[in-house]
């Protein structure tokens, strides 16, 4: 299902889905020693990440989906209330730095987090 809504840009009105890149502030990855990689997901907006964090966007499903992984090898998905994040953790399918690695650092594991369809009303994102 493709979810729109109407922006106006420059007094232009078209129709955009809101992503998780158009509502979140940082969204990267990384390792977390050399067998697991580390996601952020961080807000600026509390409005938006209990709306975000309430509608349970980040879940086990979509992490599956995204990066190809079984449920044994997300290791857990965290709601960090205090930091407007939400973090979670993989298993690394080749260990950092290992023969055939081709991301040591794990920072570039983030960008299908980026196209996730968040809000489909204008109203949802305010």
């Amino acid at each position: 299902m493709v979810t729109l809504v109407w922006l106006n840009i420059k007094g232009e009105w078209i129709q955009k889905m809101v992503k998780l890149k158009d509502v979140a502030d940082i969204i990267r990855s990384k390792n977390a020693g050399p067998y697991i990689l580390t996601f952020d997901i961080i807000f600026a907006d509390a409005n938006i990440y209990k709306k975000v964090k309430r509608k349970k966007i980040i879940n086990k499903e979509l992490i599956k989906k995204l990066y190809h992984v079984s449920n044994k090898d997300i290791l857990d998905i965290i709601y960090f209330d205090v930091a407007l994040a939400i973090k979670f953790n993989l298993k690394r399918p080749i260990y950092s730095g290992s023969f055939g690695d081709r991301d040591i650092y794990g920072a570039q594991q983030h960008s299908p987090l980026l196209e996730v369809n968040v809000f489909g009303k204008p109203e949802e994102v305010n």
